[in-house]
């Protein structure tokens, strides 16, 4: 029962965090409008807290390997309560704006380093895909929150009612850290001394960082503009187009659980990886060409874009964690993360200026590409004798193969 508690505390940290890092896309039609900021400098506070999260993401992953799981959450998403606070009562400007996402940017970065891992700890190898997949529903529940409830706020209250409301929602889930988590209990091999370095004689982890952060490229696509979208082309409320947005989010969530189950009945976390890239790559393409010709067709291809780009996370995660072992999983996890979120921070802006300079069908059809390339990159095992007598151990040797 316990590590269930501790499931849904580190989803709920989790959950807290993706829905200010990845919800200023839903404010982007207040920004145009009252702020009467452009769609590429949008595109750059969209980037903005994902940026800080790249700058931290190793340093907090590094505390937790060392000072645990429970500290390092609550202190950072305290310190982006703080900074929140003050980019709703004390921002002026586009400048300051920018700089204080940075640091909540920064700050959230220690719940993407350590929630994993405390669910890592807590649950043995046969429940790990799910448990994570459960965790890892947090990024498409924390961008429903936000296509909710940021919109409304904001029409109704300005930027103040919006980042206020998000700083509320991470004090109070820091307090609930620091009362409630635990950190789970170290192996004797964790306890005994330094562990090898996973990344050194091996490619392994950095593919799966590679094909997890190319996915990253149609995941943003579709949740940073499909609210743009459906009020420029379909002629959409921001209100009713973030209500859409929310429920495919919600199917998101759902697809991570259900992936994560799969994997644990395989035995595998890769090769469904690489078959869901490849599925993602599809409706992706097929999305491209929804927004080239815009029909009533064209929202729910942007709903199953939404939904399936978010299936794979977990999946990448899990295997970060598990080939790079307990005492270096804060580390590699933080490496994973950094190049999730680089490429996060990087795709707004880019996305923008493509879109700002063609049309919306280009930008989809640049993720549709770049996606195939993911599942070229996923490294799928062959199994052999010994894979068959430690599955799901994240310690067996194995021959990859492209």
């Amino acid at each position: 029962m316990r590590r269930w508690i501790m499931l849904a505390l580190g989803t709920a940290a989790q959950t807290a965090a993706c829905a200010f890092v990845y919800g200023v896309p839903y404010l982007a039609d207040e920004l145009r409008g009252q702020e009467r900021l452009s769609l590429t400098q949008v595109g750059f506070l969209v980037a903005c807290p994902t940026a800080g999260l790249v700058l931290a993401l190793y340093l907090w992953g590094a505390a937790a390997d060392r000072w645990g799981e429970r500290v390092v959450i609550a202190l950072g998403l305290g310190a982006a309560a703080v900074a929140l606070g003050g980019a709703a009562w004390a921002a002026h400007g586009m400048a300051a704006l920018g700089a204080l996402l940075v640091l909540a940017g920064a700050a959230g970065a220690s719940v993407y380093s350590a929630s994993g891992r405390l669910v890592m700890g807590w649950f043995s190898a046969k429940e790990r895909g799910l448990a994570m997949g459960i965790r890892q529903t947090s990024t498409p529940l924390g961008m429903g929150v936000a296509a909710l409830a940021m919109p409304p706020l904001a029409a109704g209250h300005g930027l103040r009612g919006a980042f206020g409301f998000l700083a509320v929602i991470c004090a109070v889930i820091a307090v609930l850290i620091a009362l409630f988590a635990a950190d789970p209990a170290r192996t004797a091999a964790a306890a005994a001394g330094p562990a090898p370095n996973p990344y050194r004689g091996s490619r392994l982890l950095w593919r799966i960082h590679g094909s997890a952060a190319l996915l990253v490229v149609p995941q943003f696509t579709a949740g940073a503009f499909a609210l743009v979208l459906l009020v420029d082309v379909r002629g959409w409320s921001p209100t009713h187009a973030g209500q859409l947005i929310a429920v495919a989010q919600g199917m998101g969530a759902v697809s991570r659980i259900l992936v994560g189950r799969w994997s644990d009945h395989v035995g595998s976390r890769l090769r469904p990886m690489r078959q869901l890239a490849v599925l993602t790559a599809a409706v992706v393409a097929a999305t491209a060409i929804g927004t080239a010709w815009p029909s009533p067709v064209t929202p729910a291809l942007l709903v199953a874009a939404i939904a399936i780009t978010s299936s794979t996370n977990g999946l990448s995660f899990t295997s970060t964690a598990e080939h790079a072992g307990p005492a270096w999983s804060g580390r590699a996890l933080g490496v994973h993360n950094t190049g999730q979120n680089l490429t996060a921070a990087i795709v707004p802006p880019v996305m923008a200026a493509v879109i700002s300079a063609t049309a919306y069908w280009p930008g989809f059809a640049l993720a549709a590409a770049l996606t195939c390339a993911s599942a070229l990159i996923v490294p799928v095992p062959r199994r052999t004798a010994e894979d068959d007598a430690s599955a799901g151990s994240g310690a067996a040797r194995r021959t990859i193969t492209a």
